[in-house]
């Protein structure tokens, strides 16, 4: 065989993996502003949305997709801008342009009768969507230990936590972030917890941006729900365990689900903040049996 053929012939076979995978291009969706938002999918079926939790990256869902894709479902995630692949622009680290990103993905999509499940942050989120843009293209909600209504104490929210404690907190932070972290892993989970699982979610937490982080957490402790969160229609189940360090159930599920007009809370007792690692089993079997109900 001449040199030209066999080169050729070569071309021909590793063709299949040095290709980019189909629909690549498609991969980033252009938010309002220009941001390029990543996005994956996995499975066919009924759409649900998965909304990371603070400085997560997509691949925190991945006991859910893989799980729920094998159920039927089309499993969506994306990383919320300036976290995992999407574009980290200046600005926009706040609920309205986080909820404006939101859209971006479901309209682009288009996305009908849809699932939205967020955890810790995205239900706030989540409800800005809704007051934002309506519910027309959404069927239910999960949240997953949310921090709604409003994590920050003032002379009509006694059940928050004051000003000075968050400010504490970021401070810490930009001394030695990653110390912090390891000093916060253990309430997020139970004791039954794995070290390697744990391990692999601190390693997702730990590639954002500090000035992102810090950005993001100003707005999660500084933005007010209530009023918005009486306005939601659509179905809301709320997942939330009774030993959560990061979102105690007294300050945001239980008046979360006081505010929501229809909504189901569900306490899982002896669970953390992290639920969808620690409850796995019981987390499925509770969203399943709420898309089947709603």
């Amino acid at each position: 065989m001449r040199m030209q053929e066999q080169f050729t012939a070569l071309a021909a076979d590793i063709a299949p993996f040095a290709a980019p995978r189909r629909g690549t291009e498609t991969r980033y969706i252009e938010a309002r502003d220009g941001t390029r938002l990543y996005w994956a999918e996995t499975g066919r079926g009924r759409p649900l949305l998965f909304l990371n939790s603070w400085a997560m990256t997509n691949q925190m869902w991945d006991l859910q997709v893989a799980a729920f894709a094998e159920q039927g479902f089309r499993c969506i995630c994306y990383d919320r801008r300036g976290h995992g692949r999407s574009d980290q622009p200046a600005e926009g680290y706040d609920y309205d342009t986080f909820a404006d990103d939101l859209a971006a993905i479901v309209e682009a999509l288009d996305l009908r009768d849809l699932t939205l499940i967020g955890h810790s942050m995205a239900g706030g989120e989540i409800v800005r969507y809704l007051n934002r843009r309506g519910d027309k293209r959404i069927a239910r909600a999960v949240f997953i230990a949310p921090t709604t209504p409003f994590p920050l104490r003032t002379d009509d929210n006694p059940l928050g936590l004051p000003r000075e404690n968050y400010e504490a907190v970021r401070a810490m932070w930009r001394r030695d972030f990653p110390k912090w972290v390891a000093d916060n892993t253990a309430p997020f989970f139970t004791p039954e917890t794995s070290p390697a699982l744990m391990q692999w979610a601190v390693d997702i937490l730990l590639r954002i941006s500090l000035p992102v982080a810090i950005a993001v957490n100003r707005a999660v402790t500084e933005t007010d729900f209530r009023a918005e969160m009486t306005k939601v229609k659509i179905p809301v189940l709320i997942l939330h365990g009774d030993r959560d360090a990061s979102a105690p159930l007294e300050m945001s599920g239980q008046p979360s689900a006081a505010l929501l007009p229809d909504c189901r809370l569900k306490v899982y007792e002896g669970g953390p903040h992290g639920l969808m690692y620690t409850h796995v089993d019981r987390l499925h079997a509770d969203i399943l049996a709420f898309v089947e109900e709603t």
